[in-house]
């Protein structure tokens, strides 16, 4: 694809990405050690910049092309988790890692279109999960509105809708 104005992917420095996502958080190591833990990849111990506190302004884990950089919520900064997107290999495993980790799941593993399985998880620093997972043969679903179930969109707005409810989701805004 031409484009002018995203640099061009043999422009972006080795083993960077075009768009890589940054979340501000309460520990930030736990963060890093959860997503480390639950998509069996390393973090970017070379990346990692604690302060004389010992939090951390800076952490990458890097999941596949992506970098997935961190850093501690420090006084008067306010939290920004994540929506966050992971395609894996099996939704199911990843949900039962993560759930060993304090994750809860949001969306059961649900047929989706284009030969996909969706799950959602949300972790305990609010970032929102979207786990998609090829699954070839498989039929799209019957949407909501022909009589099919409504799980995709019931089980995402119950779940934000409790976020806007905890204790800290101002911050969100």
């Amino acid at each position: 694809m031409d484009n002018d104005i995203l640099l061009p992917d043999p422009a972006i420095p080795a083993g960077s990405a075009a768009l890589n996502p940054f979340v501000i958080v309460d520990d930030a190591a736990g963060f890093a050690t959860f997503v480390s833990e639950v998509f069996a990849v390393p973090e970017t111990k070379e990346a990692r910049t604690p302060l004389p506190d010992g939090k951390l302004i800076h952490a990458q884990v890097r999941l596949g092309t992506v970098d997935l950089m961190l850093a501690d919520r420090l006084d008067g900064w306010p939290a920004r988790p994540g929506l966050l997107q992971v395609w894996v290999r099996d939704v199911t495993r990843v949900l039962d890692r993560a759930g060993a980790r304090g994750a809860t799941t949001v969306t059961p593993p649900t047929p989706f279109y284009g030969e996909t399985t969706l799950a959602r998880m949300i972790d305990r620093w609010q970032n929102l999960w979207w786990l998609w997972a090829p699954a070839p043969g498989q039929p799209d679903p019957v949407p909501a509105w022909e009589g099919g179930t409504d799980t995709v969109f019931a089980t995402l707005d119950s779940a934000l809708r409790a976020l806007a409810g905890r204790p800290g989701a101002d911050r969100l805004t």
